[in-house]
């Protein structure tokens, strides 16, 4: 036991004992002013950045963070008078590059582009070097599936210093989901509007198109753009490095909804129109021809054809000539188109009688010195054989007994020399001159309509006030829900009266009888005039004819004119005629318009008494 306390105090005494050394002042002060130092810089900085400099940080933030996003309105809808689209806006993506990213992405400079490229002597083609960019074949499918040329894509990326360049606009999505599996840094697109035109070129002249960024620049789309358009929405925002929106800053531009127009053409009625006058062109072997349908007691326009057309949908075949909307475009001399509003003028006047007998023997006169005639001499006739048979020498007497001003206000009130207010854009007003003195020659010749021009619309409105017993609708391409109640322009009598005589024109020995239409009564005039060209005129022809339907309670006004149909057959009974008999006929079919039956409906005669 002893021996085991001795042992225990002897290793007690064998272990060291625990040195405290002093406080060492130097190392506190060293650790006290390095943290005072830290500190007072870190303030430093924090006052620098908060006080002096706190925009410059700002701006920095905002570049990596602050975004304009855009909420893309698509542009409004065409459709017609029952709802069937003719123009729409689908989706479609632009593809574009930034050309300092690729450059950044793949390390080329100059040197490198023109060292890849090497002519092959045998194929005269450039052919490319494994370098870095080519090691790949994304670039080369991308050329292919966007249809450029290597050698462009080439070139296009070559612009260092440019950061967007479009590579191909109006791209569907099939193709951009390809361009996004290939995986190119530097290649972009983004989200934009297609215009698409379901009818195709039956329409083409009269909707007119839009460019790549969805501004009309032809037809309705111009003439309505700022409506059809609406206004694209813009906003600040903030995004994280993901690319997620996080905080809406402020609204840049509201966004306005585009408007939808729905148009007053019956497509159906355009379809067959649009047939009829394409197939009587090439037939006749025409320059081109128009064509006008409208409702003579809304104003409405049902349709509007033009030959030749184009389609939009493929903008290879844009041209001028073929994008021109010939019925409101191209003037003419409408010829003896205007003989029923020259006998109008006559009755309102009272310079004639409804019944009066006119002596046309012996089928010629001088007048001023030069000669009218008519084809074959027609002796004694009344006002609506002067009609029928087209009589230069009967309209002639009658065109002199009114003073010129008396003349040239019936023409004007019947909307000759005047624009019709359609509002489309390049709308001629045509020729109606004005003058104090007319030579007797001058005025008979205006009697059969040369010295004047007018255009397919106008002569179709001429016609409508005649239909619609006398009254002036405005024209117009859009559907109307409520009618103007009109103004009446000549009284309602003799434009019946003038109607009446003009059923004698489709019937036997009249100038059109393949205008006729099964079933229904038509009253309209045939024209077949001479072009004008420098000295006098030439051999070349306008053919038009011009009519309303039914005869006895009129709903349509039609005006077909074929320009310089070429062969014997170029009179406008033969060429135009049969034009209007179809169209009429598919436009009373289609818009339900019962047959004439004197049982069931007031024939001319009746209205006649009515409005007596």
């Amino acid at each position: 036991m002893k021996r085991i306390q001795t042992r225990k105090k002897r290793v007690k005494q064998a272990q060291p004992r625990k040195v405290y050394h002093a406080f060492s002042s130097w190392r506190y002060v060293f650790v006290s002013l390095t943290v005072a130092v830290i500190a007072v810089l870190l303030i430093t900085r924090l006052a620098f950045i908060q006080v002096i400099e706190p925009e410059y940080l700002t701006q920095e933030a905002d570049k990596r963070s602050l975004r304009v996003t855009k909420s893309v309105t698509h542009r409004g809808n065409i459709s017609d008078r029952n709802g069937e689209e003719l123009a729409i806006s689908v989706p479609a993506y632009a593809i574009w590059v930034d050309p300092k990213a690729v450059k950044d992405a793949y390390a080329f400079n100059d040197e490198e582009w023109h060292a890849s490229a090497v002519e092959n002597t045998r194929s005269g083609k450039i052919q490319y070097k494994k370098t870095k960019f080519f090691e790949s074949k994304k670039w080369p499918a991308l050329a292919e599936v966007l249809d450029i040329k290597l050698e462009t894509l080439v070139e296009i990326v070559k612009k260092p210093d440019a950061r967007f360049i479009y590579l191909k606009r109006q791209v569907n999505l099939p193709i951009v989901d390809y361009i996004k599996q290939l995986k190119l840094v530097g290649i972009s697109n983004q989200l934009e509007s297609h215009r698409y035109y379901p009818t195709g070129e039956i329409n083409a002249n009269i909707i007119g198109l839009t460019d790549l960024d969805a501004q009309g620049i032809e037809g309705i789309e111009k003439s309505y753009n700022t409506y059809l358009q609406g206004q694209t929405g813009k906003k600040s925002v903030r995004k994280d490095r993901l690319g997620n929106v996080i905080d809406d800053i402020e609204v840049l531009k509201e966004k306005k909804a585009a408007g939808n127009l729905q148009l007053s053409i019956d497509q159906r009625i355009q379809a067959v129109a649009y047939s009829e006058l394409k197939r009587a062109v090439k037939i006749n072997k025409a320059t081109s021809g128009s064509l006008v349908v409208l409702d003579v007691h809304t104003g409405e326009i049902y349709a509007m054809a033009n030959y030749p057309s184009f389609n939009p949908n493929d903008r290879s075949q844009y041209q001028p000539y073929k994008l021109r909307n010939r019925a409101i475009t191209d003037t003419f001399e409408p010829g003896s188109t205007v003989k029923p509003l020259v006998v109008a003028s006559a009755l309102v006047y009272k310079k004639a009688d409804v019944d009066e007998v006119i002596n046309t023997s012996p089928g010629w006169m001088h007048i001023g010195g030069r000669r009218v005639r008519d084809g074959h001499n027609l002796g004694k006739i009344n006002l609506a054989m002067i009609l029928k048979k087209s009589s230069n020498i009967g309209v002639s007497k009658l065109a002199l007994r009114l003073k010129p001003g008396e003349l040239q206000q019936t023409f004007a009130n019947f909307g000759l020399g005047n624009d019709t207010g359609v509002g489309l854009i390049g709308e001629s007003i045509g020729r109606l001159p004005i003058r104090h003195r007319w030579s007797d020659f001058e005025l008979a010749t205006m009697s059969f309509g040369y010295g004047i021009t007018a255009t397919t619309l106008q002569l179709a409105k001429a016609y409508a006030i005649l239909g619609s017993g006398g009254k002036e609708y405005p024209l117009t391409m859009l559907k109307v829900e409520t009618p103007s109640k009109g103004e009446q322009v000549i009284p309602r009598n003799i434009a019946l009266e003038v109607v009446h005589m003009m059923e004698g024109v489709s019937e036997q020995g009249g100038t059109a009888r393949k205008a006729k239409i099964e079933g229904y009564r038509i009253a309209g005039k045939t024209g077949t005039s001479r072009k004008a060209e420098a000295g006098g005129y030439g051999d070349d022809y306008v053919s038009i004819f011009a009519g309303v339907a039914p005869a006895s309670n009129p709903r349509f006004s039609i005006v077909v004119m074929i320009n310089e149909p070429q062969g014997d057959h170029y009179y406008a009974g033969d060429v135009a005629a049969p034009v209007f008999s179809s169209v009429m006929q598919s436009a009373l079919l289609l818009s339900h318009v019962r047959p004439d039956d004197e049982n069931t409906r007031y024939t001319l005669l009746d209205q006649l008494n009515d409005a007596n």
